[in-house]
């Protein structure tokens, strides 16, 4: 047993105990800062064939060369490929939550083309994908809207608060060998089209 300390003694140990763990405790906090700052920036396509990259390899696909763009732009982050060929809004709507995962940060929104060719009536295309974008603002997720060929989904977006892409590439040029899907070369003009926009998205999630 040690020697007993005198009250003034006991005193500035106890208050000398107590700074030593405030300390602890705001250096804990500060490193778990430090680690969900350093977390890379979760963006998910999630989309339809157009956006898995129907008839590319899975590396050139709009997701693969996004990522790589990003990166060798600077930025910490990974781009999540959630495309599925053949979807619609309503497919979209019901694996919502298996797509968009707690981490999302950033989601990058194209359907609509699968809607048009099953003859689903144009009003309820659009109000799926406005409860798709309400549902990521209300999840504190930046979104863009994507709109391909001839549909024109900009009013959706402007609606919605969100940027917008037109995926637009001449008619039989930068096509895939089905000759309606983009190439890898199709893809590379329509990432850089929308790269401005996604790195304010990236800036917005990084200043929260």
């Amino acid at each position: 047993m040690g020697p007993r300390l005198r009250g003034d003694d006991r005193r500035r140990a106890c208050a000398a105990w107590r700074t030593v763990r405030l300390l602890a405790i705001s250096t804990a906090f500060a490193l778990l800062g430090t680690s969900a700052l350093a977390r890379p920036i979760h963006i998910v396509a999630f989309g339809d064939s157009a956006t898995s990259g129907w008839l590319v390899a899975r590396q050139d696909a709009y997701p693969a060369q996004l990522q790589t763009v990003l990166r060798q732009k600077g930025y910490d982050l990974m781009v999540e490929n959630a495309g599925i060929p053949g979807d619609t809004t309503a497919g979209a709507l019901k694996r919502f939550d298996q797509a968009i995962g707690p981490d999302t940060d950033i989601a990058i929104v194209e359907f609509g083309t699968n809607d048009l060719r099953l003859h689903v009536p144009p009003s309820r295309m659009r109000a799926n994908l406005d409860e798709i974008l309400r549902t990521l603002r209300k999840r504190n997720i930046e979104a863009m809207l994507v709109g391909l060929g001839s549909l024109d989904l900009a009013a959706v977006a402007r609606a919605n608060g969100v940027p917008y892409a037109q995926w637009k590439l001449p008619a039989g040029k930068y096509r895939a060998r089905d000759h309606a899907h983009f190439d890898a070369q199709g893809y590379a003009i329509v990432i850089t089209r929308m790269l401005p926009d996604i790195e304010k998205l990236i800036a917005r999630v990084k200043a929260r």
